[in-house]
């Protein structure tokens, strides 16, 4: 009898403590958990406005092919960029500034910020608001961390620096979906408000490993297939609460 309840007990922790590590794993991954405070993954929902939002670049191949598309079509967007593909790209930075693209940071190296110090974290974001700031005259006010991890310190962190947290509420699944995919997928999570996640590059990965063609291809159906749905895209400064 004493054997079965220690079986019983030992269970049951361990049930609890799956359980606990599932939620604890979703408190800090998962886009839509407010664990984690003051975090926006989508704006208002008065009218139908959403906005693009574009991670991991700039890249020399793609990122052009982006602005592009976003110029023929009239819509703004938001690029989080990583520290390391400005120093590579710099004019490609200033051309989305110039074309009235608003510019956010995703850290310098495109860190996984689990288990990374708060000062790790520091080092990461005021690297890249120098270099940011070195190319176009000015420190973006939002953060995206890669991959959409949150760890402790990553908050507090930004609170110190006048920097929101910034997630999405919608996505084209593009590092995995065909072109097709990524269109059909960016549509349907569409509501009022939506805060659209793509990528132009791939973490800081060097020129031959990166490849968002089904990206590029996909875009113009995004905005045309939005657009019909009766969506306007507005800036995501529009979307960030009033200080």
């Amino acid at each position: 009898m004493g054997a079965n309840m220690l079986l019983t007990a030992m269970l049951v922790i361990a049930a609890a403590g799956l359980a606990f590590g599932l939620w604890f794993w979703w408190a800090c991954s998962e886009p839509s958990s407010t664990f984690f405070r003051p975090v926006l993954t989508r704006g208002p929902q008065e009218g139908k406005r959403i906005c693009l939002t574009f991670d991991d670049g700039p890249t020399e191949q793609f990122t052009g092919q982006v602005l592009d598309i976003l110029r023929e079509y009239q819509v703004p967007a938001t690029f989080f960029v990583c520290g390391k593909n400005v120093e590579k790209h710099p004019d490609l930075l200033r051309r989305m500034v110039a074309e009235g693209h608003e510019v956010g940071n995703h850290t310098y190296s495109h860190l996984f910020v689990y288990f990374r110090s708060r000062r790790r974290i520091a080092e990461e974001i005021d690297r890249t608001q120098a270099i940011i700031e070195n190319v176009i005259g000015f420190r973006p006010n939002i953060f995206r961390p890669p991959y959409g991890a949150r760890w402790f310190g990553l908050v507090p962190t930004l609170l110190e620096r006048g920097m929101h947290l910034i997630l999405w509420s919608a996505t084209g699944y593009d590092w995995k979906e065909d072109v097709r995919g990524i269109t059909q997928a960016a549509l349907r999570e569409l509501k009022p408000g939506a805060v659209v996640l793509l990528h132009d590059g791939r973490e800081t990965r060097p020129a031959a490993e990166i490849d968002r063609s089904r990206t590029v291809l996909a875009l113009p159906g995004i905005i045309a297939g939005a657009r019909q749905l009766g969506y306007t895209f507005a800036p995501l400064q529009d979307f960030l609460p009033s200080a």
